[in-house]
């Protein structure tokens, strides 16, 4: 009776215009759940200072690069595909707030096992200690918000030195590359 009843239900399934796909219970069980992305709060964050990761803040003649981490604390498997949120808050008066820009470059997607570490760069346009104040923005803090994310984490520039002021420009020489670049 248990046959002609599900033949029944079947079949009412298919005359509606629905396919079924029958699942061995085993084969439900054995399938793995793909990772998600990483939130705010499976990440910690910083700058890369070790080595040739410092911007070279000195010289001010071409770009340089700065590179911030992000470390997968969570004890699960996540993804992070994208361009993390950078706002630079000035030491200056006159600074303010900077949200950079994004580059052109295409996103990929990483996944972090518990423990795993990616990076991504900000290119920055130092300019020279003589360069006139209006025209000067001084780092003290970058906001970092994960891709995809609201919560942010606050770190405090290790680098010293001045960036170009044109937050207005067009294609500015201070932008963010997405995740992985």
């Amino acid at each position: 009776m248990n046959n002609k009843l599900a033949a029944v239900a079947l079949a009412a399934v298919v005359a509606g215009g629905y396919a079924v796909t029958a699942v061995p219970a085993s084969a439900a069980t054995t399938a793995k759940a793909a990772p998600t992305r990483c939130h705010t709060a499976d990440l910690k964050a910083g700058f890369a200072t070790g080595g040739d990761a410092a911007p070279e803040m000195g010289q001010t003649t071409k770009q340089t690069q700065a590179f911030i981490w992000f470390t997968n604390k969570s004890s699960r498997t996540c993804t992070v595909s994208g361009f993390p949120g950078v706002d630079m808050v000035g030491a200056q008066s006159t600074d303010g707030t900077w949200s950079l820009a994004r580059s052109a470059k295409k996103p990929v997607k990483i996944t972090l096992a518990k423990g795993d570490t990616l990076d991504f760069s900000i290119n920055l346009l130092p300019v020279a200690r003589s360069t006139p104040k209006t025209e000067k923005f001084v780092p003290k803090t970058f906001l970092v918000t994960p891709p995809n994310e609201t919560t942010h984490f606050t770190l405090t520039w290790p680098f010293g030195g001045q960036i170009l002021k044109h937050d207005g420009a067009t294609h500015p020489g201070t932008y963010v590359n997405p995740i992985g670049f």
